[in-house]
């Protein structure tokens, strides 16, 4: 299916749901059904094409274009969940790849960015007092 992989495409960074892209395709006149875009997305996970994350305490699974994996090497990019708003933000920062690198050689510990999550409080959050 062409069209996912061209709206995954256009919002990089942004993690997906399911509704999220039945509602882009219905403004767009394109009739899809949920299970057709759930094969879908679940093939391109297994080819390394997108990543999922299921968050904990969360209804839906959540869907990103990574591009396709020439290496063994995943990409580098960690998360935070704001525990008021649910909000799901992406890190891609030297220091907390620093602190992987630090687990694996002092702990022996080797964690998986693409679904390492930091839980706490967004900025917005902490602004409003939510």
């Amino acid at each position: 299916m062409a069209e996912l992989l061209a709206f995954l495409k256009s919002v990089p960074g942004s993690h997906i749901t399911v509704n999220d892209i039945c509602d882009h395709f219905k403004k767009e006149g394109i009739t899809v059904g949920m299970t057709t875009v759930y094969r879908h997305l679940e093939r391109m996970v297994k080819q390394g094409v997108v990543a999922k994350y299921i968050i904990e305490g969360s209804s839906s699974a959540c869907f990103e274009y990574i591009g396709g994996q020439d290496n063994c090497e995943p990409p580098s990019c960690y998360h935070c969940k704001c525990e008021k708003c649910g909000k799901l933000l992406h890190v891609q920062c030297g220091e907390v790849a620093h602190l992987g690198q630090h687990m694996l050689e002092h702990h022996g510990f080797e964690m998986d960015s693409l679904r390492t999550i930091f839980y706490g409080i967004c900025s917005e959050c902490r602004k409003t007092g939510c």
